[in-house]
């Protein structure tokens, strides 16, 4: 169990995805994301294992979450800035979470 402090130190907020290239060096099928987290936190780039679900262009524009307070992750020739959320589907693969609602880019989960 954690403490409610702990919980506090992870940042995670709303993002636009707002370009999608191709990951061919990754080990395992992902994408490169470009992500805008507002005026406060700025664009992200992020690696995401996603491509079973996704198509690059209908990811181009769609609200996602991250955490953005993480340290880098180098991925191959890639560092990725963000963790973007998901959670697995009946066969381990990620599903993206998606706010249901415009929500102005940056905004904090709580």
């Amino acid at each position: 169990m954690i403490a409610y402090a702990d919980y506090e130190k992870v940042d995670i907020r709303v993002g636009k995805i707002l370009s999608v290239e191709d990951f061919p060096e990754a080990h395992n099928p992902k994408y490169k994301l470009t992500i805008d987290f507002g005026p406060e936190i700025g664009i992200k780039k992020s690696a995401a294992g996603i491509v079973e679900h996704y198509t690059k262009e209908e990811l181009v524009g769609k609200l996602v979450i991250g955490v953005v307070n993480f340290p880098p992750k180098q991925i191959g020739p890639f560092s990725s800035e963000v963790l973007t959320l998901g959670l697995p589907d009946e066969n381990g693969k990620v599903v993206l979470v998606f706010p249901s609602k415009e929500i102005p880019l940056g905004g904090k989960l709580f």
